[in-house]
Parts: C-alpha cells; sequence; structure tokens
C-alpha cells in the first residue's frame, strides 16, 4: 500500500499512480515477483485500470531461479461479479475470481473465466478465510493483497493478514480521500521489521503481532 503524509490512499486524482515514485515501484514489482497469486478488490482495478499481470523480464528471471510460476496470476474478490472487461475477456487463464455462493453473475463468470478460475468461498458474503486456504490448497501460498482499502480492512477483520508493506509518499494532498484501511472499529497491532528511506519516499515492512 502506498499514502500520503497525511493519510490519503491516493493523489488527488484519487488513484495511486500519482503518489507512486521510481523507489516504490521497485517494491511494488519485487513484491509481485516473489508472489504466487496477486489478489485485489474488484472495485479497485477497475479504478487503476488493472489488466493480467505482466512482469519485466528481470523479474521473470527472478521467479525462474526461485521455481515460481512464469504466469502470475491475479485474483479479483467480488460479491456482484462486477469485473473490468478487459480481465473478463482474459484468454490466457491469468485472471481468478474469488466470490460468494450468492453472486448474481457466478454462472457467467465460470463461463467466462473456466470454472477451475472461479473460487466460491462463503454463501451471502465472501469469507475469506476460506478464500486464503483454498488458494493455498491450490498451491498459493505466498498471497499478495494490492488492496484497495476495503479489501484490506476486511481481510485484517479476518486475520489472514502476516504483513503490512506501505510505503509513505512525501505528499500533502488534504481534501477529502480514502486511508488505506477502510474498516470500523479495527484494532490491529503492527511490529516494524524494514524501514527505508529512498528519495524522499519512507518504505516499511510491518508485522501483524498475534
Amino acid at each position: 500500500m502506498v499514502s500520503t503524509i497525511d493519510g490519503a490512499a491516493t493523489g488527488a486524482d484519487g488513484v495511486t499512480g500519482s503518489i507512486n515514485s521510481p523507489a516504490d515501484k521497485i517494491v511494488f514489482d519485487l513484491l509481485r515477483a516473489l508472489s504466487d497469486i496477486v489478489v485485489i478488490g474488484a472495485g479497485t482495478a477497475r479504478t487503476e485500470g488493472y489488466g493480467p499481470l505482466t512482469l519485466d523480464p528481470e523479474y521473470a528471471a527472478l521467479r525462474a531461479d526461485l521455481g515460481l510460476a512464469p504466469t502470475l496470476p491475479l485474483a479479483l474478490v467480488t460479491r456482484s461479479g462486477d469485473i473490468p472487461d478487459r480481465l473478463r475477456q482474459s484468454a490466457t487463464g491469468s485472471v481468478m475470481v474469488i466470490t460468494a455462493a450468492s453472486c448474481p453473475a457466478l454462472a457467467h463468470l465460470r463461463a467466462d473465466l473456466g470454472e477451475e478460475h472461479v473460487v466460491v468461498a462463503g454463501e451471502a458474503a465472501v469469507d475469506l478465510v476460506e478464500a486464503v486456504n483454498t488458494l493455498a490448497r491450490r498451491g498459493f501460498q505466498r498471497i499478495h493483497s494490492e488492496g484497495g482499502p476495503r479489501l484490506l480492512g476486511d481481510l485484517l477483520r479476518a486475520d489472514v493478514v502476516d504483513e503490512l508493506c506501505l510505503t509513505l509518499a512525501p505528499h500533502l494532498v488534504g481534501g477529502r480521500h480514502k486511508r488505506i484501511v477502510e474498516a470500523d472499529d479495527l484494532r490491529v497491532s503492527l511490529v516494524p521489521h524494514v524501514l527505508l528511506h529512498a528519495d524522499g519516499d519512507l518504505i516499511g515492512r510491518w508485522l501483524v503481532s498475534r
């Protein structure tokens, strides 16, 4: 996740790209490269313009050296089944959906993405504990989430987050913007593990204390 000094999870334009930096991009790409799967909220995928994930050659080579799969899947969390067309129409098998049994678009998702790429976890709402366990059983042990704020809040509430990687960007944007976590009455203690400084950014890795 990335945040301005005054707590905004996006720039004044409503997207994270305007507060990213080259140093943050290195960490962002490295975290992806070390992951088995990237999980993101469908709403964030729409806002940020996500497509199927690609890796630069050096990160693809790193995955190969580590014995990781060459393709990095993207899993969208959605209760409604509303996902961006460019992801729905992906023919590479690299896009998955995590949804609930009550999803009104469940049959269409299975038809478009293939039944094996649709994870049903929970009945009326997405059960994130069940979803994480299902992904782990399928071999996705390193699960990396890029938010957004609502999904991060839900993941924290479900107690399935082990660590938080956060970049504090040296900007003040004022106004009314989302924070990195959208949740009510959430109490999670973190332990600082790594804190780096690069080009004005503070880049930290925080471990969830249990």
